[in-house]
């Protein structure tokens, strides 16, 4: 019962302020703006789109390169404890992983993900 009434007492309270706040005289900004600030903000141009235009999202490739390196630090950790046990075998095994996820990394390679646009 005292949470409604706490809750209840801050929503009077902020009721009141904001009403003590306009009798002051105090209102919106966007209603007492002026012409240039109510203008859009882009580096202090018009925009040359609207904002609903499309755009191609091109992260895929940032993905997949990030996929395989977080692949490749998963696996290496309990691998470096296995290879103490295993030895020879372990090793082939880490060789066709990494050799899979250098398909990954030269397939973004291809593609351009290293390239800086």
């Amino acid at each position: 019962m005292t949470t409604i009434i706490s809750i209840a007492g801050i929503l009077t309270l902020a009721v009141l302020f904001v009403g003590v706040l306009r009798a002051a005289g105090w209102s919106d900004f966007a209603g007492s703006a002026t012409a240039p600030q109510q203008r859009p903000v882009l580096g202090g141009g018009d925009p040359q789109t609207h904002a609903w235009q499309r755009f191609h999202v091109r992260y895929y490739t940032m993905t997949l390169l990030f996929v395989a390196f977080e692949m490749e630090m998963m696996f290496m950790y309990p691998w470096a404890v296995v290879y103490v046990a295993e030895g020879g075998k372990a090793l082939a095994e880490m060789g066709m992983f990494l050799a899979i996820l250098s398909v990954g990394i030269l397939y973004g390679w291809r593609e351009g993900i290293f390239r800086w646009e």
